[in-house]
């Protein structure tokens, strides 16, 4: 600190001849600063100063019988002015002390500022340059490491990076997201990505890397030949950012997932990288999730599907292609037969792009195994298109249509679909405004489906009508292993149906039924259903139910009294469970472990 110094400074001759003469003089005492009286050093030194009493000055002379008479006379002539002139001499003892303890404070007090002055003004200074130099290295997230900390800390810093630089020569995978270390880090890790033969798999995620940082890598990747998998999402890298990639990309063979999400590219960063997937062969995943490409970047990653015949992968979720720009990338998909995975989640593409997009995958000369259309405001409408599809394909696995609003007569187009369709394994419906009767034409269509693993029907009213119609036939049919009805609005009537289903299906393994006000009685009713046998149930998650203590003491029982039980987890948060219901459940999950050597997970 700029005043620290001062705590060790102490001036003991200028104080001894100094104020010496002046106390032998005076009768003042100066206390020396430095010792107690001297304060903590922080600020300027105290002169403590005593003051003693003064004695009126006696004047005395020795004198002889023979000039008594003279003398005598002499006084008494001068007594008057004599006694002036004593009023002055003590006037002038006293002022005079005074006088040169002021002067001897004054030049004691300008010394010390001499010697603390030009410290105080040159931390001061450093100070300044500190706080205006701005960020130069930074470690951890959320940390920022300024030019005018410390040596150490700068020292520390650079030690980090060497640390991550020795890892990407080390370790076949490195995560190094949410460093935030910059361009300026950037350029420094890069060399160790050079003729690199270790690193397969990197991630330079959310640290501030722009543009102009992207440089680092020319020269770079076009050495190695070992790293397969960049991640560089999270940087606001931009167009400019994605020109320079691309332009270092091209003569890279070795690079097969690019994942660029939330890099803030438009339009004009989407040309790029469509004209880098023409010449680069070896690319299979390009991630372009959540950033702000329109019809017009569509159209030119459409245009370079149509040559490209080696990617596998293309997401676009949460980007603004609209209506016109699946309709470009319908016209790139017929001519495709490489792509495998086509993200188009929250893209706004409506029943018309709909129209197009699905025309052109039934064109579509390769074998598309996943499908995201969720969150793409299609209806009814939308749904017939997406149904006739279902309906001619044959290696699609994967379908999310959740979170559009297809309702009870598109559920019944896509139910009626799946009758026909023999492919695929996991259907997302979720919040899709389906009530109890577009349940039922699902359920209808599980009855002879037995491909369908994974049913995700969360967030739609189907209430416990809907509820009964599922569980009536999974009872004995279908192959559902998990199956999702959280806030599907069911309450315990519901709760009882699905109950009631369990004690007899022997293929749901993972249940969800979050936030269905099952409450007590729909708690007990499932209870019921885990003391009997059942070799498939593994997970149930009864959050958000509004359950309190009698339905856990009810599970506490039923996990009690089934010896054979294959529940490994159960999640009961966020309800209205006291100590005493917890208590309870932590007993029967030690019964449990000490009686069968199994354990059960219990979240509160």
């Amino acid at each position: 600190m700029a005043s620290s110094p001062s705590t060790s400074l102490s001036l003991p001759s200028l104080t001894k001849v100094s104020a010496g003469s002046a106390r032998q003089r005076s009768g003042l005492r100066v206390a020396r600063f430095g010792g107690s009286d001297s304060g903590n050093g922080l600020f300027p030194p105290q002169v403590a100063v005593s003051r003693r009493s003064f004695r009126r000055p006696v004047i005395k002379a020795a004198y002889n019988a023979g000039e008594s008479s003279r003398r005598r006379d002499y006084r008494e002539s001068q007594a008057e002015s004599g006694f002036a002139n004593a009023r002055v001499k003590q006037i002038a003892s006293s002022v005079l002390p005074v006088g040169s303890f002021v002067v001897v404070t004054f030049v004691l007090w300008k010394l010390v500022e001499k010697f603390m002055s030009p410290k105080a003004s040159k931390t001061s200074a450093g100070e300044n340059k500190s706080a205006s130099s701005g960020v130069k290295w930074s470690i951890a997230a959320g940390t920022n490491l300024l030019q005018g900390f410390a040596a150490k800390v700068d020292r520390d810093a650079k030690q980090r990076l060497n640390e991550f630089a020795k890892e990407l020569r080390s370790f076949r995978s490195v995560d190094m997201s949410g460093c935030n270390f910059g361009d300026e880090g950037l350029f420094f890790l890069a060399e160790s990505l050079g003729y690199n033969q270790t690193v397969e798999e990197v991630s330079f995620a959310a640290n501030g890397i722009t543009a102009a940082g992207l440089k680092a890598f020319d020269g770079v990747l076009q050495a190695n030949i070992v790293l397969r998998v960049l991640n560089l999402s999270g940087n606001p890298i931009g167009d400019e950012g994605a020109k320079a990639l691309c332009a270092t990309l091209v003569d890279n063979s070795s690079i097969e997932i690019l994942q660029l999400n939330s890099t803030d590219i438009g339009d004009e960063g989407a040309k790029e990288i469509a004209e880098l997937l023409k010449r680069n062969p070896t690319l299979r995943v390009i991630e372009l999730n959540n950033n702000m490409i329109e019809y017009s970047g569509f159209t030119s990653l459409a245009g370079a599907l149509i040559e490209n015949n080696t990617l596998r992968n293309l997401h676009l979720n949460g980007n603004y292609g609209g209506a016109l720009g699946a309709n470009a990338l319908a016209k790139g998909l017929e001519g495709n037969k490489s792509l495998k995975e086509l993200h188009l989640h929250g893209n706004s593409i409506g029943d018309e792009g709909i129209r197009a997009l699905m025309a052109g995958l039934s064109s579509h000369r390769g074998k598309l195994t996943l499908l995201d259309i969720g969150n793409n405001s299609i209806t009814a409408k939308g749904a017939f298109y997406v149904a006739e599809y279902i309906k001619r394909s044959k290696s699609l696995l994967w379908l999310n249509l959740y979170m559009n609003d297809i309702g009870d007569e598109g559920a019944e187009k896509v139910a009626e679909a799946l009758k026909q369709n023999r492919s695929i394994t996991t259907l997302d419906l979720g919040g899709n405004n389906i009530h109890a009767e577009g349940v039922a034409a699902i359920a209808q269509a599980l009855k002879d489906n037995t491909v369908i693993t994974t049913l995700e029907l969360g967030y739609n009213p189907i209430g416990a009508d809907g509820a009964k119609a599922l569980s009536e036939i999974l009872k004995f049919h279908g192959n559902v292993k998990t199956l999702k009805l959280g806030w599907c609005q069911i309450g315990a009537k519901g709760a009882e149906f699905i109950a009631d289903s369990l004690r007899y299906n022997n293929t749901i393994s993972v249940l969800d039924l979050r936030a269905n006000g099952l409450r007590d009685e729909g708690a007990s009713c499932l209870a019921r259903s885990l003391k009997v046998v059942n070799e498939a149930l593994t997970s149930i998650d009864l959050g958000f139910n509004e359950i309190r203590d009698d339905g856990a003491f009810a599970i506490a029982q039923a996990l009690k009294a089934n010896e054979d039980v294959t529940v490994t987890s159960i999640n009961l948060g966020n309800n209205f469970i006291t100590k005493f219901g917890q208590g309870a459940l932590t007993d029967a999950r030690d019964h449990v472990l000490e009686m069968t050597e199994k354990e059960v997970e219990i979240f509160f």
